[in-house]
């Protein structure tokens, strides 16, 4: 027999994760086009404004002009409407279309020069080239990463997934022992730099960000692990069984035999089932704390049984 109680004390927690710049940026072009050139590969280490890749402009450049043309006409529309106006040959309204159609021409032709613009791709920020997904001649899509940069001077940090009811026990700021087997058999101290508010719509876990400190031989890819010191539960955690109270369990769901205190009779109830570690199984739901279940002879018992307690022999 053993009374429950909840989760409690600072627990050690070993999660594996991936080591990623703090800031990757896939870079895509504006508008559809076939790719004229890519002028760097992976691994490549790049600078701040440097062009990395270029669309073929044939078709850009004519739309340009054509759009430019328009604006020309446009302009010679509004001074011809204008100068009519002032003879009394045409109304106000005529003058204010012909000045509203070279405003919208001038427009296009802006998004036409910016298209134009953004068929070069360029660094934005020092660092290095972590993917390059496009080739020469492939038709690119708008938004269709082209090449991914990671940006240097942000860092690295370790990426880790968490569980929710481990997630909510980490802050900002908390240490953390990294290893990276790839670096050797030593340790990084790193730090919490930033938690999820989200979790993922697939794993349901919660992503952690370990910020590394400075180290040459750090590079994206790289797996890792972490080992965080979360703090004691707060009131309403979860509780522990051993897991020989526990029977019939099947997916998060099993039973235990409580102990009513008054009649000693036992009453089976079904709980509701977290994590199984080494300490017991975690009870999310169907126990309070200071309940009694049994923990031995389950097998031998059933709903309303009266037991009597075992009482240890004086040495």
């Amino acid at each position: 027999m053993v009374s429950v109680a909840p989760v409690s004390g600072v627990t050690e927690l070993d999660v594996a994760g991936t080591v990623r710049l703090k800031r990757e940026t896939p870079l895509a072009f504006n508008t559809p086009g076939r790719i004229a050139a890519i002028m760097v590969r992976e691994g490549d280490r790049v600078r701040a404004g440097q062009l990395l890749a270029r669309l073929d402009t044939t078709a850009l450049g004519a739309n340009q002009a054509s759009a430019a043309a328009e604006v020309v006409r446009a302009q010679a529309d509004v001074k011809r409407a204008e100068d009519l106006f002032a003879k009394g040959w045409v109304t106000a309204p005529r003058v204010e279309q012909a000045r509203a159609t070279m405003v919208a021409a001038q427009a296009r032709a802006r998004a036409a020069g910016f298209d134009v613009t953004l068929a070069s791709l360029r660094a934005p920020a020092s660092g290095v080239v972590l993917a390059r997904p496009g080739e020469p001649g492939q038709i690119a899509q708008p938004g269709q990463a082209i090449l991914t940069i990671g940006e240097m001077n942000q860092g690295f940090v370790l990426r880790l997934p968490l569980a929710d009811r481990d997630a909510a026990r980490v802050r900002q700021g908390m240490p953390a022992i990294v290893r990276i087997p790839a670096l050797g058999a030593g340790t990084l101290q790193g730090q919490i730099s930033e938690v999820g508010a989200r979790g993922d719509d697939g794993t349901g876990t919660f992503r952690v960000e370990v910020k590394l400190p400075a180290n040459a031989r750090l590079a994206s890819g790289q797996i890792g692990s972490a080992r965080l010191v979360l703090g004691p539960t707060e009131p309403g955690a979860p509780i522990s069984v051993p897991t020989t109270a526990v029977f019939s369990a099947r997916a998060d769901e099993g039973f235990v035999f409580v102990l009513e205190p008054v009649t000693r009779r036992v009453r089976q109830r079904q709980v509701a089932m977290g994590a199984v570690g080494p300490q017991g199984v975690v009870v999310t739901g169907g126990l309070r704390p200071g309940e009694q279940v049994v923990t031995t002879g389950v097998d031998r018992l059933h709903d309303g049984q009266v037991i009597e307690l075992a009482q240890a022999t004086p040495k």
